[in-house]
């Protein structure tokens, strides 16, 4: 079975054209920028929409466009799997993964932070966002061609053992109960064996399903294995995966901003992961805030200038004539990024 990306989004894209009916009536004029109702304005004159009509979007708006798409192309999948228990594999390779490859080479991870914030249909928001992460970490690491793909398929197909857990566990509007939670952790279980099933799929790809909640101090589940017995592509999803997660919305909680969750990482606070990889990664996301303007915990507004390359959730930050060092004043932190 083949499944297919939504219909284009046209809402926001400007037209490049006058639209008329097929009276002669201009419906829509030159440079009009589409919303929800010109849609059901245009279909109620017979109009359809086609990139020709619209002005073309750049290279990262077009992948970020994709990657959008591609979560409901994998909702499609993913219910597929749970009822079947199979993993259509071709339909992965030909319908997700050009979308992975197109995300690395044209989107900044600004852009794709922001684009893939999970907003609804979390589980599989979650899975594409993770996928796009752990690939653009992945090359950042300096991963071969080869490592990379087993990388990026692994990391989208991280949480398709929860296919196998319970609707009402997976989708309860609520913390779990320790019982709940006990059947949550059998998702990596579930699949390694899935993944383990797919005769074209690298066994690192399914360890990656098996390892992703492990830590290096042997704290994780399922297996308390500790750093050296952890597969090195399982640490990047595994950061890639406890980022993406407390940077969304979620039911039972807010979204915590990116910087503080890198902070949180970065300490330790939030379990032990690879500090290499870690580093490079928020090194990398860090580096994005360069020339942001932010508020710090005192009330006060500056521009990042520079990040530390030894603690880089505490850049340095200006202040008109002032510099503030946030790796000396200990006292104060990154509030929120202003606008």
């Amino acid at each position: 079975m083949r499944y297919h990306a939504a219909k284009p989004q046209w809402t926001g894209r400007r037209l490049n054209r006058d639209l008329f009916n097929a009276l002669g009536v201009l419906v829509l004029p030159l440079s009009h920028i589409i919303s929800d109702a010109d849609l059901h304005k245009l279909a109620m004159h017979g109009i359809e929409l086609t990139e020709y009509d619209l002005d073309p979007l750049s290279e990262e708006k077009a992948a970020l466009r994709e990657l959008e798409a591609s979560v409901s192309t994998l909702r499609h999948i993913f219910q597929g799997i749970r009822h079947s228990g199979h993993i259509p594999i071709a339909d992965i390779q030909n319908e997700i993964m050009p979308v992975m490859t197109r995300s690395m080479e044209s989107v900044q991870v600004f852009p794709l932070l922001l684009s893939m914030r999970a907003k609804d249909d979390y589980t599989y928001r979650h899975n594409i966002a993770v996928g796009a992460l752990s690939s653009m970490l992945g090359r950042w690491m300096g991963l071969p061609p080869g490592e990379l793909a087993i990388l990026s398929i692994g990391a989208v197909l991280h949480d398709v053992g929860k296919m196998a857990i319970p609707e009402h566990i997976l989708n309860k509007n609520g913390r779990l109960t320790d019982e709940e939670y006990e059947t949550m952790k059998l998702h990596t279980l579930y699949g390694y064996d899935m993944i383990k099933q797919c005769a074209d799929l690298h066994h690192r790809s399914a360890l990656i399903a098996l390892q992703h909640h492990e830590r290096e101090d042997g704290s994780g589940y399922p297996h308390r294995l500790s750093s050296e017995r952890i597969d090195y592509l399982s640490k990047i999803v595994a950061v890639s995966d406890v980022f993406h997660a407390l940077t969304s919305d979620r039911v039972y909680r807010k979204a915590s901003p990116f910087y503080e969750i890198l902070r949180l990482m970065f300490t330790g606070s939030l379990g032990n992961f690879d500090q290499s990889i870690l580093l490079t990664f928020t090194r990398r996301l860090m580096n994005s805030l360069i020339g942001c303007e932010v508020e710090l915990t005192d009330g006060t507004v500056g521009q990042v200038v520079l990040i530390p390359p030894s603690d880089p959730t505490r850049p340095l930050i200006r202040q008109g004539e002032r510099y503030i060092d946030l790796s000396k004043e200990i006292h104060l932190q990154m509030e929120q990024i202003v606008g």
